[in-house]
């Protein structure tokens, strides 16, 4: 067992020996591995109808079955699941084949203990890896949003994050839209005991409740229309580690006792499989909604809410905050003036009072996304006031009706203003005459 409690990974081994099976799954038991078996090829599709594996070990010849098509249906069938071909001297050429078909690996027969539980290591450690190095490749690309912090308010959230982040209690972030909700989620897990497995992220508003079911549970392949490969579900890459829902508080209703039950019991279904799987996963949330208020108005159950809300995390906007506000502007013009190869190295000190001076309705979003725009359009080596796009440069840069535009144009031009002059997010969906999920896609569609 790991330090989340999970097995060191799930095995499948496919092969028409029984005495081979054995001794296989004796070896790999003994190391901690959860261990299925199969001994043709129809019952190796049956078990991957019903469990996940992360290995396979693939005998080639299956009787009247061929190797190369079992392995085939298992690229389509479970797509992220590695396999090792088990091949007698004979038939190396074949395995060769099998390589340059989607196998990682091939074994010999007869093989050593030491050699199969090596082939297991070495491939359950690169799966471990590669999801590793995708999730930290997204931190990377994704400069910081301010966790170190002057500011009392700030450093008060910040030592109960850390406090919590200790245990496995629920949390949930609240705080106005672009403060950094999600960057604090993504710290707790940096500082949890889950912190070597992964921290998956869903994006609440953008998937209706049949696309939302699927891309957390899973779904098997032709449960619906489009259902063309089997897929985990977030829960599944999240086992062991931390599931994050952003903006929670636009959860589909239809699907929220799914989502009571797992956090509950930790058990789930995929679409279109009976089968009840368990993974091992911590919660943390995170909504700018009053989920008190949508609980009273029957928008949002209240089972839920109270599971949800074990630990309640308020973040400050960064107008309450100012200590702030040149450190992190700093902290981003050094990131995109690196990454986008431009000569600014510092603020003049009338863009630095400016900003001080500035309200930002849009928090540290709105902060970075400024400072981005600066660092691009900026040609000197000091940003000036007029780089910021707000002050006395704003007037001749807003658009004018019956101006030579696109819609979409003037669209995302009043709809960033909106945003600009509105407290939260809902004050701005309803000030355009749109509910609040509708906005969140249109921000992420238009790049706001």
């Amino acid at each position: 067992m790991d330090e989340a409690g999970t097995k060191n990974g799930r095995i499948l081994l496919v092969d028409d020996e029984s005495a081979i099976l054995r001794t296989f799954r004796y070896c790999l038991e003994d190391e901690g591995y959860e261990v299925a078996t199969a001994n043709s090829a129809a019952q190796a599709e049956a078990v991957l109808q019903q469990q996940v594996f992360d290995l396979c070990f693939l005998d080639l010849r299956l009787g009247d079955d061929n190797g190369l098509d079992v392995l085939a249906q298992m690229r389509i069938q479970a797509p992220w699941m590695r396999v090792v071909i088990v091949t007698a001297h004979s038939a190396v050429d074949t395995a060769v084949d099998a390589m340059q078909a989607g196998a990682m690996d091939y074994l010999v027969k007869p093989c050593t203990p030491d050699q199969l539980r090596l082939a297991a290591s070495k491939q359950l450690e690169v799966r471990r890896l590669a999801a590793r190095l995708e999730a930290l490749e997204g931190e990377v690309r994704r400069p910081h949003d301010g966790l170190d912090s002057r500011s009392p308010s700030m450093m008060g959230v910040l030592e109960t994050a850390r406090q919590v982040a200790g245990t496995d209690a629920n949390v949930l972030i609240l705080g106005e839209s672009g403060t950094g909700k999600g960057e604090l989620a993504r710290a707790i897990h940096r500082w949890s005991k889950r912190a070597k497995k992964e921290c998956v992220t869903i994006n609440c508003p953008s998937l209706t409740g049949e696309l939302m079911e699927s891309e957390l549970f899973g779904h098997t392949r032709g449960a619906f229309t489009g259902a063309n490969e089997s897929t985990l579900g977030r829960v599944s890459q999240a086992d062991g580690g931390t599931l994050f829902l952003d903006e929670i508080g636009d959860f589909p209703m239809s699907l929220q006792p799914k989502l009571l039950r797992f956090i509950q019991d930790k058990e789930y279904e995929r679409i279109g499989d009976p089968v009840t799987r368990h993974a091992n996963v911590r919660i943390l949330a995170a909504t700018n909604l009053d989920l008190a208020e949508m609980v009273k108005a029957g928008k949002f159950r209240e089972d839920l809410f109270y599971r949800l809300n074990v630990i309640t995390v308020n973040l400050p906007p960064l107008r309450e905050r100012t200590e702030d506000i040149l450190d992190l502007a700093d902290r981003f013009l050094a990131h995109f003036v690196k990454e986008y190869g431009r000569p600014a190295r510092a603020f003049s000190a009338e863009a630095r009072d400016a900003m001080l001076k500035y309200h930002w309705p849009g928090n540290i979003r709105e902060l970075r996304n400024v400072i981005e725009r600066a660092s691009i359009i900026c040609p000197l080596e000091s940003v000036q006031i007029t780089h910021l796009g707000f002050g006395e440069a704003a007037p001749s840069n807003s658009p004018k009706i019956g101006a030579e535009m696109s819609l979409l144009e003037l669209e995302k031009a009043h709809i960033a203003a909106v945003l600009a002059n509105s407290e939260t997010l809902d004050q701005a969906a309803r000030t355009l005459g749109i509910d609040a999920s509708t906005l969140y896609r249109k921000r992420k569609q238009l790049g706001l």
